[in-house]
């Protein structure tokens, strides 16, 4: 777009849609050159609409409009007014039957939104604003209609064609070409409409409803990777077991498709009744794909899964509302996976996302609430804070009001809005409502951006035996929001006596009786308020936002031996992992200023003799003993500081690492050995925790300059049978400049070099290498003949990889990894905005930094800003980046 300033859409100006479309009839003719779509509409008056315009307006873009037709009636070009992104009909009736035919060209369209050509094969992206370079329709989440879908293709090129619901009839047409015809018969915003037409083949099994109903579940593939469905197909059917079992909610179709596709902007995309996946998050076996992998692949089969109900039955009223499906159904995936695998290693995983991404956004120019109040590109937001903070905030319903209250609401939530377009105040009125709670306060999560500090000190009288919390909340100012209102938040809390046991729990002012508690969750709504125990017979160590009960900073006054005493006793998973993580943080923090002044590094012993019991801890899940001893990543370390200093973060966590391996030596060596894979691989929540300790192991040992570590990672990379284990030496090489690394990479080139997917695995992997030449790796990696700037796995997996995974190359003093990032940006925007701008997000935190970096960001920023054309995606973040800081 040419520059000036791009409208804004604001919540506040939110109306009724003036028209619906009761049904929707589609055409396509689908051919190499071009495709023709025919759209047969049934629209009448909104009789909830607040205003009677005489005219209807329909969204278009990119489409060459062929014809239109009024109840019957051919329109010449005096009966309708077209305009580059509209088409509009004067003096429309209160019913009317609109019939369009346009022609557009999917093989040109490089923006992956819409109707486009993948792998040969024709597919669809729709969500948010793609239908509309299809068709021309009312593109809004409000409008929901019935489909019917017919599809006509050449036979031998795309012999499967598909689309929502169920199909009705296959038929040739004549000359080589054949067509099908589905209905869906449940209404839905055209966002979820879906078509796919290709020479795939199908993996297929037969799933039974707890009500009896057979249900057809098809995962479509190229063929040459139909041996990789089967972990697909199965984590789909668990899903769905699940999701009746916790829920109640059963699949409402004949058919339930999968199609993996090679180039797609997101994961996946929940289209009623045909998911179209990004191919990494269907494919999978041991030699191709990692533990990793095989977890993600689960998740996000569940995650599409789930919005068949929290997305496609009960919709979004408009965009503003995104987390209200998104929010919900990540939660829902979390709770999914927890169930299936280790409930802890989850929960730590997933706040290891939110505080090394999220709050970040929270703390930048990018910062928006759950439900943003304006946005000029809707893609814009389909960010950290709208799905992982929004499912913090749906987790928060469920600790305040039980699991069986959350059910209720739930229950509830479905009886009053199935079928329906609605916000988040209507999903919280159903909490409340169901459960006869004030959650009114609460909602303040959806319209406050930023992520609140939560101050806390403890104060223990031996004379009344009683401990108080004196809790204080504050939320910095994000851009537009200086003021913050007093939050609800629940700060689930217990108390660790000396012996390293439980208290009991009797909190003044609650009536006592019934079982013994040792946690409780303390409702803070105010900005400062005291909560006491009574009967404490000892100081007590605190156990604070047990479960990371909200989505809050914690600070607490704690000195290292008393998160040793927490890393070795608490009960709450999350709280020992956390009192690690707060220890290397202090540690980091001591070697970050012995660096700044040029002492020598100097670690006290209290870290390693601490991490040295947790490893030493037979009966402790090896999942978790990988997460206590993985570091604070250095993106979160840095949200820690005032002022960024790249290559003391780095410096201090790297000597902290080889301290912690030097120390552990002989125990990291014999805890790998005892961890390494023995017999046939085996995707299992205790299998993978093995590999993944065996490989934590690997990585550390690596970090000596002891060249039998070197060579132990080679003889594994040699040996291994499955990914995972091949991986984890090739990480435990990467930032080694020597011949295993060397070999390593070569071998494993040799190998996959014709499957593009493991291959990425190769890219990032040295995109992400601490090595002094990355960045000249990764240029000259542009050239490789398996990497393409169009497709965004291979963007991701190169040039996203080094920007966002890889700070010490990435902020390199000279500039040059911000002008390789940059000269990306401005060349991906013509061809795909939604990449372009995700890209570019990795300059909006520029003014945290030094001086010099500072300086070479915001230039490289401007840069991108003064380019002729812009779309509108990268105009937004590059000026919010700019005026943010």
């Amino acid at each position: 777009m040419k520059k000036g300033s791009p409208r804004a859409i604001r919540l506040k100006d939110y109306t009724p849609p003036p028209f619906l479309i009761d049904t929707v009839d589609l055409h396509f003719d689908l051919h190499e050159e071009f495709s023709e779509v025919c759209a047969t509409l049934s629209v009448r008056r909104n009789p909830q609409a607040m205003v009677r315009p005489e005219s209807l307006t329909l969204n278009g873009e990119q489409l060459e409009l062929v014809s239109v037709s009024l109840d019957g009636r051919a329109l010449d070009d005096s009966g309708y007014t077209l305009e580059a992104d509209a088409l509009t009909l004067p003096g429309v009736a209160d019913r009317f039957v609109l019939q369009t035919v346009c022609r557009l060209k999917p093989q040109e369209n490089t923006a992956l939104e819409g109707l486009y050509k993948s792998g040969g094969n024709f597919c669809t992206q729709c969500e948010a604003e793609g239908f509309r370079k299809i068709t021309w329709f009312l593109d809004r989440p409000d409008v929901m209609s019935v489909f019917t879908t017919t599809i006509v293709a050449d036979r031998d090129r795309y012999p499967v064609l598909l689309s929502n619901g169920n199909l009705l009839e296959h038929g040739d047409t004549g000359g080589g070409r054949h067509s099908v015809r589905w209905r869906d018969p449940f209404p839905k915003p055209c966002y979820l409409f879906a078509l796919v037409a290709g020479d795939l083949v199908s993996c297929e099994a037969m799933y039974r409803t707890g009500s009896g109903r057979e249900v057809a579940l098809r995962v479509y593939v190229q063929t040459h990777n139909a041996d990789k469905c089967d972990h697909a197909l199965a984590s789909l059917e668990r899903a769905m077991r699940w999701d009746e079992e916790r829920f109640g909610l059963e699949y409402d179709l004949d058919v339930y498709m999968i199609v993996a596709v090679d180039d797609f902007n997101m994961g996946a995309m929940e289209n009623k009744g045909l998911n179209v996946f990004n191919s990494k998050y269907v494919l999978a076996r041991p030699e191709t794909a990692t533990d990793a992998d095989y977890m993600a692949i689960e998740g996000v089969i569940a995650h599409e899964y789930f919005h068949n109900w929290t997305g496609n039955r009960v919709t979004c009223r408009d965009w503003f509302q995104l987390s209200l499906k998104e929010g919900l159904t990540v939660f829902r995936d979390q709770e999914f996976t927890a169930d299936m695998h280790s409930r802890p290693v989850k929960r730590i995983g997933d706040v290891r996302l939110l505080r090394a991404h999220q709050f970040v956004e929270d703390a930048g120019p990018m910062a928006h609430p759950v439900r943003p109040q304006s946005y000029i590109e809707i893609n814009n937001f389909y960010t950290v804070t709208v799905y992982e903070k929004g499912a913090e905030v749906v987790r928060m319903y469920q600790t305040l009001l039980g699991r069986d209250g959350f059910r209720r609401g739930m229950d509830l939530y479905f009886e009053r809005h199935d079928g329906q377009a609605v916000t988040t105040d209507d999903f919280c009125a159903a909490m409340a409502d169901a459960n006869s709670a004030d959650l009114s306060r609460f909602k303040r999560w959806y319209d406050q951006a930023g992520t609140p500090r939560l101050g806390v000190t403890g104060a223990w009288d031996p004379e009344t035996r009683r401990y108080t919390l004196d809790v204080r909340q504050h939320t910095p100012p994000t851009p537009g929001e200086e003021h913050k209102l007093p939050f609800h938040i629940p700060l689930t809390a217990g108390l660790i006596g000396p012996d390293g046991g439980d208290l009991p729990l009797i909190l003044d002012g609650e009536p006592t009786g019934g079982h013994e508690k040792t946690s409780v969750t303390l409702s803070v709504r105010e900005e400062r308020e005291k909560f006491t125990f009574l009967e404490v017979p000892e100081r007590p160590v605190p156990s604070l936002l047990r479960d990371f009960s909200a989505p809050v900073a914690l600070d607490y006054p704690a000195a290292d031996e008393e998160l040793a005493f927490q890393l070795a006793h608490d009960s709450d998973p999350f709280n020992r992992w956390d009192a690690g993580q707060k220890l290397a943080i202090n540690q980091i923090m001591q070697l970050m200023a012995q660096h700044a002044s040029g002492e020598p590094f100097t670690v006290d012993p209290v870290i390693p003799q601490a991490f040295a019991r947790v490893l030493a801890d037979r009966d402790l899940d090896p999942a978790m003993i990988s997460e206590i001893l993985s570091l604070p990543g250095e993106t979160y370390l840095s949200e820690l500081v005032d002022v960024i200093d790249v290559d003391a973060i780095h410096a201090a966590r790297q000597a902290l690492r080889r301290e912690l391996a030097a120390e552990l030596e002989a125990s990291l060596r014999e805890t790998r050995e005892r961890c390494a894979s023995r017999g046939p691989y085996r995707f299992n929540a205790a299998d993978a925790g093995r590999r993944r300790l065996g490989n934590l192991c690997l990585g550390y040992l690596n970090c000596l300059e002891d060249p039998d570590h070197a060579r132990a990672a080679l003889e594994q990379f040699q040996g291994s049978d499955n990914m995972t284990d091949t991986m984890g030496a090739l990480s435990a090489l990467n930032d080694r400049d020597g011949t295993e690394r060397a070999e390593a990479l070569k071998a494993f080139e040799e190998r996959w070099a014709l499957d593009t997917l493991v291959m990425d695995k190769w890219f990032s992997l040295q995109a992400v290498s601490a090595l002094p030449d990355t960045l000249e790796t990764v240029l000259g990696l542009m050239s490789h003949e398996l990497f393409t700037i169009r497709n965004p796995n291979k963007v991701r997996s190169l040039i996203g990889a080094f920007a966002s995974g890889n700070p010490v190359n990435f902020h390199r003093v000279d500039g040059a990894g911000y002008r390789f990032v940059a000269d990306r940006v401005v060349e991906i925007d013509p061809l795909n905005p939604q990449v372009a701008a995700r890209l570019a997000k990795v300059f909006s935190r520029w003014g945290k930094f030094d001086t010099q970096r500072r300086d070479l960001m915001r230039a490289e920023l401007e840069r991108i800003r003064d380019i002729a054309v812009l779309s509108r995606d990268t105009v937004e973040v590059v000026t919010k980046s700019l005026a943010g800081n």
